[in-house]
């Protein structure tokens, strides 16, 4: 007989790309107001990884400007290059072989390819273009996508190897819009899905893991916020209490009350 699946628990680490990571809130570097802030929040939230945008932030690129990799060294944190910016798939791509040369050759991505630049809502088509062409050239891709579960699904299917559909657009803070998609996409998946874009608080964090999202991805919800590193342990804690409560099994939703000491066959 087949062995059946063990169940899941509190302990079981995130697995993306084959390596297994504690923390299931990943983190964004920009915003904040200087590199020692970007530290302390970042060691606040526990996070292992940590994405830089490329175009915006400096890796290396300029030996006379200070240097992220500095403050959260690759020995400690894996970095996730983002192509943030990118409105093409060839630019996305581009900006991809431009990370890994400057990493060493380092296979792990975010990809983001926008279509607009007032919603930053993803272009789906470019989308997929540069998942094929990256995938191709054995990028490991973790890809931010709208909450369409069909163009989820084509996206695992291409290869990508951790879905991020947005909650509400990037940087608005409005929380999850449309968990019924998020649903979807989760029951569906068989690589991780990982909430990307418009949490604002720790009850979006905490509302993401209850629906079975493996992982949470922000950054301006902590770095907007009046005070980050405070925030940054709010959404720790969040994230650990979804993932809880989700593995907890929640009690239906009904009509009407029930007691919590029933009256029945009391004399």
């Amino acid at each position: 007989m087949n062995a059946q699946p063990q169940p899941a628990t509190f302990d079981d680490p995130l697995i993306i790309a084959g390596r297994a990571y504690r923390s299931r809130l990943l983190t964004g570097t920009g915003k904040f107001r200087d590199l020692d802030e970007t530290r302390r929040a970042t060691e606040a939230a526990g996070a292992e990884i940590v994405t830089v945008a490329i175009r915006r932030s400096n890796i290396g690129q300029d030996r006379n400007a200070p240097n992220l990799l500095d403050v959260l060294p690759p020995s400690r944190y894996t970095i996730l290059p983002n192509t943030a910016g990118c409105y093409t798939a060839e630019d996305a791509v581009r900006t991809c072989r431009l990370a890994r040369e400057l990493l060493a050759g380092h296979a792990l991505v975010k990809l983001e390819v926008l279509g607009d630049a007032k919603t930053l809502f993803p272009d789906v088509a470019q989308t997929l273009k540069a998942a094929e062409m990256l995938v191709a050239e054995k990028f490991e891709v973790m890809v931010y996508t709208s909450d369409d579960p069909i163009v989820a699904k084509r996206l695992e299917e291409i290869g990508c190897v951790a879905v991020m559909p947005l909650a509400a657009p990037i940087g608005s803070g409005l929380g999850i819009q449309n968990r019924w998609n998020i649903l979807e996409i989760v029951e569906n998946a068989k690589v991780p899905v990982l909430v990307d874009a418009g949490v604002g608080t720790a009850s979006d964090a905490a509302i993401a893991m209850e629906l079975g999202c493996d992982g949470v991805l922000m950054n301006t919800a902590i770095a907007g916020a009046r005070d980050p590193v405070r925030m940054a342990q709010a959404m720790k804690l969040a994230v650990e209490a979804g993932r809880a409560a989700f593995l907890a099994g929640r009690i239906p939703r009904k009509r009407y009350g029930s007691a919590s000491s029933p009256i029945d066959g009391m004399l």
